[in-house]
């Protein structure tokens, strides 16, 4: 060790723990590990990325490392502990789970962003503490070097960890996205936690077949063979199309990063979009060849303007995908996490979870779930019709400009030119009416609905995630009479602000390569820093995008706070071996900030921070 304090651990302690079989576990019962306490929160798409490249670590190192997912809330719903035990058995969470609904040991832990990961040694200190997602690699040699010295020390103690699983629950459906109505009169659900597609009769009940074998995984093939990892949107191409691709469908397969091609006369599945590996890359106008392209969560998916457009829920984007050319390429957003209109190469956007088309084909609606907002593309350009940002959300109707939903991931188009909304956090199904810009409430009490389709009499159905089942609306709901106006809570994310000085304030994102990389300048410079705030008078400089990672800001001292919105990335490579395989480290901040007389000018970030361990 260098001269550098050691740091002792908090005591984990929260309302209850999941995955543990009842028990109530301390930083004692885990000494002898190494510990990596994963803070998270079930809407956040960075978090989702973050378990998927933690799995490989539990099971390599299952006898030496606990996970411990430490859950600290954005949304309202969030809290809720049975909507947190939901999400755990929805995401495959297989450690235990800490629930901290009050963000306790968010502030204990000193986190500042959704993911943050500490590091703990078997002896109890914080050995490291990393923001955002693209760290497995960095994780994997740390704990290589963590075994070796406690091993020599004897300190490490093997065995089995504290994972109890759940009881295995018994239902047609497990919490399925989304649905197409198939020519048959059929439905078609992607069921998302059993990894597969679920043909379902009318009925929205009686299963007819399913498409996958129900089991975690990318490999193409027949119906029973092929599988998928949390499947969510399903777009059917036009005849036309279908017939030259070789395919009907296409599916987001969103935990893998593809897209898939369904031939629904006999299941078989096929690749047609992404590598499997997640996009970590510069953002760019150019068409790919659709299989050597990366992608990132693809969660929903739409016909429109000639082509399939992505809901990229993992990068803040719509993008779209050619299946005659087999080409793809980014349609919508800069991979700026926030919510920003104008031209839509130039939008900003918020994990974007849903599309709809609008029955003249004119207009494409987005539901933008960390926003809270419906969005829509028209002539190229990308408006908002409801919703105020990533920080404000609730369940308020009545004019457009003042109503708030939480985390809606579906919308539905109505030949009426309005709009049904899949207000997920809410437990509700909304509509918005352009004709009036108004927003009212159709029917609520529903389990997280995650998508909604309209049948050709009329009918909506209702993809009701957390009840695993579908729903339909009761007849004359969509009527002015069936509607009604909530005003409901409002609120914001509410997170302890930091306290910064009015005028000159130096923002420092600290990054340290993981032990073996070096920063990597092959295609040009290694770091990119983007820095914006809400109100935009908070800064009066220092918005904009660089590549240092240190930026000189000047608060404006009138206005009382805001929220910085702050996203750092650095490219590393692995040092001084022949085929260096490449790494991209990013994080998004929302830093809630109050300006104080004589508070700190410094504002430090850490995206990726080591003790000299």
């Amino acid at each position: 060790m260098g001269t550098t304090p050691r740091v002792r651990a908090p005591e984990l302690r929260g309302r209850q723990w999941l995955n543990t079989g009842g028990r109530e576990l301390k930083l004692s019962d885990l000494r002898g590990k190494i510990v990596i306490a994963d803070f998270w929160t079930f809407c956040c798409i960075n978090c989702l990325h973050v378990l998927d490249e933690l799995r490989p670590l539990e099971e390599k190192y299952g006898d030496v490392l606990v996970v411990i997912g430490v859950h600290s809330p954005k949304f309202e719903h969030e809290k809720d502990p049975d909507a947190l035990a939901a999400a755990v058995e929805r995401y495959g969470v297989h450690h235990p789970v800490l629930d901290d609904p009050e963000l306790d040991m968010w502030q204990q832990y000193a986190a500042r962003a959704w993911p943050t990961l500490s590091v703990i040694d078997p002896e109890g200190y914080v050995v490291a503490t990393m923001a955002g997602e693209g760290h497995a690699e960095g994780l994997a040699r740390l704990v290589d070097d963590l075994i070796a010295t406690h091993e020599a020390k004897g300190t490490l103690h093997r065995g089995d960890g504290p994972y109890v699983p759940p009881a295995e629950p018994d239902t047609t459906l497990r919490f399925p996205g989304k649905a197409v109505l198939l020519e048959s009169g059929n439905l078609l659900v992607s069921d998302s936690a059993r990894h597969s597609l679920a043909e379902l009769a009318p009925d929205g009940e009686t299963l007819v077949r399913r498409i996958g074998a129900g089991t975690r995984g990318r490999a193409d093939g027949p119906a029973g063979a092929a599988t998928f990892s949390e499947p969510q949107g399903l777009c059917l191409l036009p005849p036309h199309t279908a017939e030259v691709a070789g395919y009907d469908l296409v599916v987001a397969d969103t935990v893998n990063h593809l897209l898939r091609g369904v031939r629904l006369a006999d299941g078989e599945v096929v690749t047609v979009a992404g590598t499997g590996r997640q996009w970590r890359s510069t953002v760019d106008d150019h068409s790919h060849d659709a299989l050597s392209v990366d992608l990132s969560s693809p969660w929903d998916l739409a016909w429109y303007d000639d082509k399939v457009v992505v809901a990229m829920a993992g990068i803040h984007q719509l993008w779209w995908f050619d299946p005659v050319k087999r080409t793809a390429g980014m349609y919508a957003g800069t991979t700026v996490e926030a919510l920003r209109d104008g031209p839509r190469a130039e939008a900003w956007m918020a994990q974007p979870s849903g599309l709809s088309v609008s029955a003249d084909g004119a207009r494409l609606w987005v539901a933008d779930s960390e926003t809270s907002a419906i969005r829509y593309v028209e002539n190229d350009v990308m408006g908002t019709a409801v919703g105020q940002g990533l920080f404000d959300f609730g369940h308020v109707d009545g004019p457009a400009s003042e109503a708030l939903l939480q985390h809606p991931l579906g919308v539905c188009a109505l030949p009426d030119g309005s709009v049904l909304i899949a207000d997920t956090y809410n437990g509700a199904v909304r509509r918005f009416d352009p004709e009036s810009d108004r927003v009212s409430t159709v029917a609520d009490g529903l389990a997280e609905p995650s998508d909604l389709l309209l049948t050709p009499d009329g009918e909506v159905l209702v993809v009701e995630s957390a009840a695993h089942r579908l729903t339909r609306l009761a007849p004359g709901a969509l009527s002015a009479a069936g509607a009604s106006t909530v005003d409901g809570p409002r609120h914001r994310t509410e997170r302890k602000p930091t306290d910064v000085a009015a005028g000159e304030v130096t923002l420092d994102v600290i990054f340290t390569p993981a032990p073996g990389q070096k920063l990597d300048e092959t295609y040009g410079p290694s770091t990119r820093l983007v820095v914006s705030a809400s109100p935009p008078e908070l800064l009066v400089e220092g918005a904009g995008t660089g590549t240092d990672l240190s930026r000189r800001l000047v608060v404006d001292g009138t206005v009382a706070g805001g929220v910085l919105q702050v996203t750092a990335q650095a490219a590393t490579c692995d040092a001084d071996v022949e085929h260096a395989a490449c790494h991209l480290t990013r994080q998004d901040w929302g830093v809630p900030v109050r300006v104080v007389e004589g508070a700190a000018a410094r504002l430090p970030l850490v995206l990726r921070g080591l003790d000299d361990a």
